[in-house]
């Protein structure tokens, strides 16, 4: 059985979730509650192996080792820390990635 990992969302990353439901909700409610409804149910699939998700290429400029799972034309950024994942950002693919 694989090992699980705890998994935090940070304050960011919560803010990103809520941003994204009000721009979807704008159009329609009962979408944005099912997009970030999966959006978290990906996040949370990162409990188990999330090393089987690509390091980001923005590493090489801010000296990291972030990871991405991409859901739809969004980014969930992590990073692993011994036994925990962070969720660091959620944004749309077409955003920089800014620390």
């Amino acid at each position: 059985m694989p090992r699980r990992y705890k998994l935090y969302i940070t304050d960011t990353a919560q803010l990103d979730l809520e941003q994204i439901f009000y721009y979807i909700a704008e159009d329609s409610l009962r979408n944005a509650e099912r997009f970030v409804t999966e959006l978290e149910a990906k996040a949370y699939s990162l409990e188990t192996l999330p090393e089987r998700q690509p390091l980001i290429p923005e590493n090489e400029y801010f000296g990291t080792d972030y990871r991405h799972l991409v859901y739809k034309k969004y980014r969930i950024v992590y990073r692993i820390a011994e036994n925990q994942v962070f969720i660091l950002r959620i944004l749309h693919g077409a955003k920089l990635l800014d620390i």
